[in-house]
């Protein structure tokens, strides 16, 4: 096997390890609510700190070109040591709120030397079939996400803190895997300068625009419903007596089953075309949030379950063909920081929209609260049809 054939592989496996860093608390926040004395409303807190944590690392790394100027590997490495860090002190038993929005917010920071450069390596080792590739990576992110609700689904008998022992450990794990296995690609061009402008000059393209609003209104969707998952099983539990969720293992399989979308979708995307395919997931996604008015009231927990996995896999399957539109519509030397920019920014969405559906959720207790999510998918459907020739992969 040549050294290439093995080269996604450990991208993949390393973006697995460190991105279950992000959702972490989340799989344990019923825990941290308990153990800390925190307030209910603690879990879009928390969610929005880690976002908010990455927007500014993005723009930080965007800024300065870092993904560009220095050798992506290193980056990840130490982005998934000092994040790993930072994960481990939440067990600290003297945290409060504060404490613990600022350790989220601090490991989003370094979540920003994760996932976009993760995504900068596969385009310097991968220029025919990167949507593909991509979609590997984000199938990665996705699963790696959903990870520590699995963790706290098989782990009942053990402390919670288990679940952030072990996320610390495989982010440790996954850079030090990248770090040693995985040089710098054969298409990478490095910029040799911090050019500040660089980030704002990419969306001069039109091409890059339109990928770059389509991503946009697909973030206003996909975080949210992430975070809100077990929100919707705990609701319906509460709404038809007779059933009873494992709330964890199932928020697992609702998530990471886009994890195989993301692949699949890069796979249909040779022949049916990137911005098709993304087109198509984008609609899929919006009927889902439409559709939430009504899924509640279903009296089959097996038609609820089907519906949220459905919505699980479309609602990420578009994500890799998004970036690699992004990618393939700026310069080589530009890809790290445009990237990374398109991520700040669609991560900053992501936080109007949480806190946006907690505080209707919080004054309304409406589960109807879920379609406004249609809002993002909308635009970004809008978005992709201004433009009619992205470059098709």
């Amino acid at each position: 096997m040549s050294v290439k054939k093995i080269i996604l592989p450990i991208i993949v496996l390393a973006q697995f390890c460190c991105t279950s860093l992000w959702f972490a608390s989340n799989g344990v926040m019923s825990d941290l609510i308990a153990n800390f004395n925190l307030d209910v409303n603690a879990m879009s807190h928390l969610t929005a700190a880690v976002q908010f944590g990455f927007i500014l690392g993005t723009l930080v790394f965007a800024i300065l070109t870092i993904a560009d100027r220095f050798s992506p590997s290193k980056v990840f490495f130490i982005s998934a040591l000092i994040g790993a860090l930072f994960n481990l002190c939440i067990i600290w038993e003297a945290n409060s709120l504060t404490t613990l929005l600022i350790l989220r917010f601090l490991i989003g920071f370094f979540l920003a030397g994760i996932y976009p450069i993760g995504m900068k390596i596969a385009t310097d080792y991968f220029e025919k079939g990167l949507g593909k590739s991509l979609g590997f990576l984000v199938g990665a992110l996705v699963i790696g996400t959903a990870f520590p609700h699995l963790l706290k689904g098989i782990t009942d008998t053990f402390s919670w803190k288990s679940v952030i022992i072990t996320t610390s450990s495989f982010a440790l794990f996954g850079g030090l895997l990248l770090f040693i296995l995985v040089p710098d690609g054969p298409f990478r061009k490095a910029s040799t300068n911090s050019d500040i402008g660089t980030f704002l000059k990419v969306f001069k393209n039109k091409n890059f625009k339109a990928a770059a609003f389509g991503y946009f209104g697909h973030m206003w969707e996909l975080y949210t419903f992430w975070a809100f998952v077990p929100l919707m099983l705990k609701s319906y539990d509460d709404l038809h007596i007779i059933t009873s969720f494992n709330i964890p293992l199932l928020s697992f399989i609702i998530i990471a089953s886009g994890g195989l979308a993301c692949i699949i979708g890069g796979y249909i995307s040779e022949s049916m075309g990137v911005k098709k395919t993304a087109f198509i997931a984008l609609f899929l996604s919006m009927l889902c949030c439409l559709s939430s008015i009504f899924i509640f009231d279903v009296t089959s927990e097996i038609l609820f379950i089907a519906f949220l996995i459905f919505w699980g896999i479309v609602v990420v399957a578009d994500s890799p063909l998004f970036s690699t539109l992004v990618a393939q519509n700026v310069p080589a030397e530009a890809k790290g920081t445009a990237l990374t920019i398109v991520n700040s920014l669609g991560y900053l969405v992501t936080i109007v929209s949480i806190q946006l559906i907690s505080t209707i959720k919080e004054f309304t207790f409406s589960n109807n609260a879920y379609a406004l999510l249609a809002i993002g998918p909308i635009l970004g459907l809008i978005a992709l049809s201004k433009k009619k020739k992205l470059k098709k992969l």
